[in-house]
């Protein structure tokens, strides 16, 4: 796996942001953002459900 130093990384953190836009990075990581969190509390329900499961 190569190895990459923060030089490249803000090569390439350039390229992406020339290629997509500010405006359209930042709505992708608020949809990313909004997904993990949806992700969360499907999971927070799923184990409130087993627990009132196991206490019934």
């Amino acid at each position: 796996m190569p190895n990459f130093g923060p030089t490249e990384l803000i090569i390439i953190l350039i390229i992406v942001i020339l290629l997509f836009g500010v405006g359209r990075i930042g709505k992708i990581a608020g949809e990313l953002g909004s997904a993990i969190r949806n992700f969360r509390e499907s999971l927070k329900g799923e184990e409130e459900k087993k627990e009132t499961e196991k206490k019934e």
